[in-house]
């Protein structure tokens, strides 16, 4: 039969899907070729006859496997969901489908989101041809290769402290984080209650709008989700912002790390220099709090994690392992102590122990504290104020440090840093222990985790550079203005492209 033109599409991306199968972006592939086409047709008819169902109507999109579907398994690449289907599809891929676009099948992951390189496959990067491949990034690692391969339009991930926006980096892809909230989580399994969001990864800042309109909204089942008289409030507190065609751009002082990879701070200049000449001003801002974040992130995460990984054990939830050999252990302790992989175990018991009472006021306490002068610190910096905040009071946190880091009196829009510390590590590197230390990659997630803390929007641009060097630059804004981040993300997108056009 002749296919139109989203058949034709879908047909490259089986194609794709094959050829790079050895990458493992997908935990198998499940979905038939034969039903896909046919979904396809029928949207090729809808935009025939002048009525589709959306924008993204036809297109193919993977889903990650921690978000879940009815039809297809939901395994979080662990073993102790091995071959678990869900009775229910998440609120997000209900409205994909109901958009008319078409699942593509499920991503691999780091094993329940609790990774920084998808390993666990692992998904190797296509920027390499050597023996040794690169990691992607994770724990969003499988989305971000499986669009940077052509084997699907978009991808939904997951982003808790970066797992979006780090992979998207590693591939040269874009990698959005909307506003916390304002994306259902009902049907994802949970890592972090408060710091999960679904997030978008596409090829362009463009495509990633498209789906996330799609998938925003409301939904009454997910407590997390900001109302609708909400979202009006925020949309009403955003109309009276004047309107101005050039950014206030802040630049962190505390983002320039002696760590920093030169590749990428050398990228990093070059970007803001081109914006600059597009007439958009620099500004040195400073967030004093984001030394503090990351180790308050690896608190508040592990915690969190903790709790709901408990059900976990076999007996309510979860595969069982083979009957204990010994006869002193818990019932449930080899159950988790087989299914659970080292990260997972590890982020485990770092939780469980700063929720002791022992712990729980050094630890746990201190980094909720933490968390509130990091979003105390952004809300001193952006020219908007935090819509959801009657009367936004004073940092306290960093005094007057803080309050003297806008140059000027009226703030920045949107804050540009680097999206990562470091350039793709060799997963040859990562399999050795990475030194023995297997905390030392946390530091990746030094550039992402504020965001995070504060639930603000968040987008991963690619740089564009010769050879497997894939560089991301992130834009941040004020919670609830998403569409001024994915704004200010296609300004950079197109004056690097510019730049690299006029380079050739």
């Amino acid at each position: 039969m002749s296919l139109g033109r989203f058949g034709q599409q879908a047909k490259q991306c089986w194609k794709n899907q094959v050829e790079y199968r050895h990458l493992n972006a997908f935990v198998p592939l499940t979905t038939c070729l034969e039903s896909t086409l046919e979904d396809c047709g029928k949207a090729d008819e809808r935009h025939q006859n002048g009525n589709p169902l959306s924008i993204i109507d036809g297109q193919v999109i993977a889903i990650k496997d921690n978000i879940c579907t009815s039809d297809q398994r939901t395994t979080c690449a662990s073993a102790m969901l091995q071959g678990f289907h869900s009775p229910f599809p998440a609120t997000v891929v209900e409205r994909l489908k109901a958009s008319g676009a078409v699942v593509a099948g499920k991503t691999n992951l780091d094993e329940f989101g609790m990774g920084f390189n998808s390993i666990h496959g692992p998904v190797k990067s296509s920027w390499t041809k050597s023996e040794d491949s690169r990691s992607v990034g994770g724990s969003s690692g499988g989305s971000a290769l499986a669009v940077q391969t052509g084997q699907c339009f978009a991808a939904l991930g997951t982003d808790t402290g970066g797992s979006v926006r780090l992979p998207a980096a590693w591939t040269g892809t874009v990698g959005f984080k909307p506003s916390y909230g304002m994306v259902s989580r009902w049907g994802v399994v949970a890592y972090a209650n408060s710091l999960d969001t679904v997030g978008v990864i596409a090829r362009s800042v463009e495509e990633a709008k498209q789906v996330y309109n799609v998938i925003k909204g409301y939904d009454p089942r997910d407590p997390t989700s900001i109302t609708s008289l909400t979202r009006s409030r925020i949309q009403s507190h955003l109309s009276r912002r004047s309107t101005n065609n050039h950014f206030r751009i802040g630049i962190p002082r505390e983002y320039l790390l002696k760590e920093l990879h030169p590749s990428i701070h050398n990228q990093w200049s070059l970007a803001l220099q081109a914006l600059q000449r597009k007439g958009h001003s620099m500004h040195s801002i400073s967030l004093p709090t984001t030394k503090a974040a990351l180790a308050a992130y690896y608190v508040l995460a592990p915690a969190e994690a903790s709790s709901n990984l408990a059900k976990y054990d076999g007996v309510r939830y979860g595969n069982r392992a083979p009957k204990d050999r010994d006869k002193s252990d818990v019932l449930f302790s080899s159950t988790r102590g087989q299914n659970f992989g080292a990260e997972v175990r590890r982020r485990i018991l770092l939780g469980s122990y700063t929720l002791s009472s022992t712990a729980i006021n050094n630890y746990f306490i201190r980094a909720q504290k933490v968390r509130r002068l990091v979003q105390d610190d952004f809300n001193t910096v952006f020219a908007m104020k935090h819509p959801l905040l009657e009367h936004p009071k004073e940092t306290t946190s960093s005094s007057s440090s803080t309050k003297e880091a806008v140059e000027e009196e009226n703030g920045v829009d949107i804050v540009i840093t680097p999206t990562s510390l470091n350039l793709p590590p060799l997963l040859s590197s990562l399999r050795d222990g990475d030194d023995g230390d297997p905390t030392k990659q946390f530091q990746e997630d030094v550039y992402t985790v504020p965001a995070s803390l504060a639930g603000l929007p968040a987008i991963s641009v690619p740089v564009p550079t010769s050879g497997w060097q894939q560089v991301g630059l992130q834009v941040m804004g004020q919670y609830g203005d998403d569409e001024m981040v994915l704004d200010a993300a296609r300004e950079l997108e197109g004056a690097l492209l510019n730049d690299a056009e006029a380079g050739d």
